[in-house]
């Protein structure tokens, strides 16, 4: 314990940033538990659903819980058509892509290893948004940060083991997954975060325009659309909870986080993520843990605090002053 014999002149300079780390942390972790999850509701939805199919359902299942917030909450849908034009794309890359790309995925691994594969996502957006959007700089903190928890990630595959039994191809299309994300979070940032209006009309127009997408793309793709009265409970209930909260409410979450602490801190919700789905993958679906699971998850949770600079921060708090 220290004596403070003068007034504390750090506490100026610690209030921003832990008031600053208080308006998105709550919605980051959150959001880290609604898409560990989103795996196994996707494990569980392929079962019986084409990904095309299941992709499309989670989406409307999302518009529909969206239109009713917006409903409830008298908000509006953006009116400008540029605007519009940029979530499309976003709606491609940051949707419909990386959803069925994981459906195809999860057919072929678990949903432990399709969730480890998403924390690949900040290894390439960060680098896209310091060099091609130009909306962040990259520091030696984050460099170092990512490193680690790219490390982290290599030990919970244990690649020494080679891909572990799954397929290749599953797990191409997993990682193909996370490159659309890490594409679409900073052209989120550079050309629709900073616009008026708010998250959940942002978030309704994307899963719009995505539903749109799907609409044509699943019948060309996949065939007609099944019958619902055809389908278990459980895969019916899997595709609402992907829809409502991992579509819909998370989508939400997720434009706060861009907006308040950036794009890269919004990538690097996919380094916790890992850590749920492993955590539902094992309890629900009794899919196999090797030590080196949770081996990884510590060294991928100590990138995150590199990269974020919570390591720096309690530092600083915990400093005596002279």
């Amino acid at each position: 314990m220290t004596t403070q014999t003068g007034p504390d002149r750090t506490a100026p300079a610690r209030a921003p940033a832990q008031a600053e780390l208080r308006r998105w942390l709550p919605s980051y972790l959150i959001l880290a538990a609604i898409w560990g999850t989103s795996f196994l509701f996707i494990k569980v939805g392929v079962r019986e659903l084409h990904p095309l199919w299941l992709t499309f359902g989670r989406v409307a299942a999302g518009v529909l819980t969206l239109l009713v917030v917006l409903a409830v909450t008298r908000d509006r849908l953006p009116r400008e058509w540029r605007l519009w034009g940029h979530l499309a794309v976003v709606g491609l890359l940051g949707v419909s892509l990386p959803f069925t790309l994981f459906g195809f995925g999860e057919q072929r691994v678990s949903s432990v290893l399709a969730g480890i594969w998403n924390a690949a996502t900040p290894l390439v957006a960060l680098p896209l948004t310091v060099l091609v959007f130009r909306t962040e700089r990259l520091t030696v903190r984050r460099t170092a940060g990512i490193a680690i928890g790219f490390a982290g990630v290599l030990v919970v595959l244990g690649v020494w083991r080679g891909v572990g039994g799954a397929q290749l191809t599953g797990q191409l299309m997993c990682f193909g997954a996370a490159m659309c994300y890490a594409v679409a979070i900073p052209y989120q940032k550079k050309f629709i975060a900073g616009r008026t209006g708010s998250g959940v009309s942002m978030a309704a127009a994307q899963l719009l325009v995505a539903l749109v997408q799907l609409a044509v793309a699943a019948p060309l793709l996949a065939g007609p659309p099944p019958d619902p009265t055809g389908l278990s409970a459980q895969v019916l209930l899997s595709v609402l909870a992907l829809g409502a909260l991992g579509t819909g409410i998370a989508f939400v979450l997720n434009f706060h986080v861009i907006r308040v602490a950036g794009a890269s801190t919004s990538t690097s919700v996919t380094y916790l993520m890992p850590l749920v789905a492993t955590l539902v993958g094992l309890l629900i679906l009794h899919e196999d843990l090797r030590w080196n699971q949770p081996a990884g998850a510590l060294v991928v949770l100590a990138g995150v605090a590199v990269s974020q600079g919570l390591l720096l921060r309690r530092r600083a708090a915990t400093r005596p002053t002279r």
